[in-house]
């Protein structure tokens, strides 16, 4: 098995919805057309500071995702990435894909200068954390919001 990360394309619409619809269905979330139309449009934007997308594809199938973007810090003269919503799908899971499209968000920071990739997930995300735990280093960090 072969897993290949590209950028995002205009013609991976559907496969990208189809996607990230299960990965919002993951955290019990949904969002508007406007929010579906705006991200895709921001992804393929290439404007700095807008998120980016990378596809993981295995036999000619989009089978992960991945979402970041690249943002100023106040402790670090160099900007950071936040690695924002990754998802594998479910039949590939256990495979290499989370690993390798984290490895590409990794690589992108790299060329763009940035030390620092974080994310966050939600605790029940067991599965994911024990790929985040061979690949990351948890912080003591807790999330608020308003």
């Amino acid at each position: 098995m072969t897993i290949t990360i590209r950028p995002l394309e205009t013609s991976d619409e559907a496969d990208w919805r189809r996607l990230w619809t299960a990965y919002l269905d993951f955290y019990g979330t949904t969002t508007t057309e406007e929010v579906y139309a705006t991200t895709f449009a921001r992804l393929l934007g290439h404007v700095l500071y807008d998120p980016c997308g990378l596809l993981a594809v295995r036999d000619g199938q989009i089978v992960g995702l991945v979402h970041y973007l690249q943002h100023r810090h106040c402790w670090r003269s160099e900007n950071v990435v936040h690695l924002q919503d990754l998802f594998a799908d479910p039949a590939v899971r256990g495979q290499g894909v989370g690993r390798k499209l984290i490895e590409a968000v990794y690589a992108a920071a790299d060329d763009a200068g940035c030390p620092s990739v974080y994310w966050m997930t939600q605790e029940f995300n067991y599965t994911g954390r024990q790929l985040y735990d061979r690949i990351g280093s948890k912080t003591p960090f807790i999330k608020y919001q308003r």
